[in-house]
């Protein structure tokens, strides 16, 4: 029962993130005629990448970023920070769309969400086993040396959960390097734009 938890928080999380991070970034959805250049962008890269154009939004933030995130909830969305807009040119920023709409077009959000599910799933269950361990300890009840299996067994969970961590980092640093990649095969001179 364990794992169905925490398989159902992370797949809640994913479901309600899009909203998260539009109250947290302070983002707003900005139309056609707000941003004529930016909304050019979005929907000419993404009909070059083959899908449909995700929701433009701009995030209120000084620091340059930009984000692609959404859900089953809310759908692909795509947000640039005012600093973003305010520090690159238009050229940089077609660069920046094509790496974001790269993840989009990769699926790199419900991928990253369900290889982080293995880690999180030894993780919990590796503290409850040596938290168990510490009950048989606690209470002279381990005649039968059970809390040394329920440690052991819980320490071998939480070695797996570290190792399953890093392979889920490198795995995220791949994801980046394949966004940008197909930042530069959908934007003219993509190259030297992303550069």
């Amino acid at each position: 029962t364990l794992g169905i938890f925490v398989v159902f928080i992370n797949v809640l999380q994913w479901l309600i993130a899009p909203y998260i991070i539009d109250a947290i970034y302070r983002t707003r959805k900005v139309s056609r005629a707000e941003e004529p250049e930016l909304y050019d962008i979005v929907e000419r890269i993404s009909a070059r990448s083959g899908i449909k154009t995700p929701e433009v939004r701009i995030a209120q933030i000084p620091i340059p970023n930009a984000f692609a995130y959404g859900s089953p909830l809310t759908g692909n969305r795509v947000a640039v920070t005012t600093g973003l807009l305010n520090t690159l040119d238009m050229e940089e920023i077609e660069a920046v769309i094509g790496h974001e709409i790269g993840h989009l077009k990769h699926r790199d959000v419900q991928v990253m969400m369900f290889v982080s599910l293995l880690p999180a799933i030894f993780y919990y269950i590796g503290y409850s086993l040596m938290y168990s361990s510490m009950y048989y300890y606690s209470g002279g009840r381990d005649r039968r040396g059970n809390g040394s299996l329920l440690a052991l067994i819980g320490f071998l969970s939480i070695a797996a959960y570290w190792i399953l961590t890093l392979f889920t980092l490198y795995l995220s640093r791949l994801r980046e390097y394949y966004a940008d990649r197909h930042s530069v095969s959908v934007v003219q001179d993509g190259a030297r734009k992303l550069s």
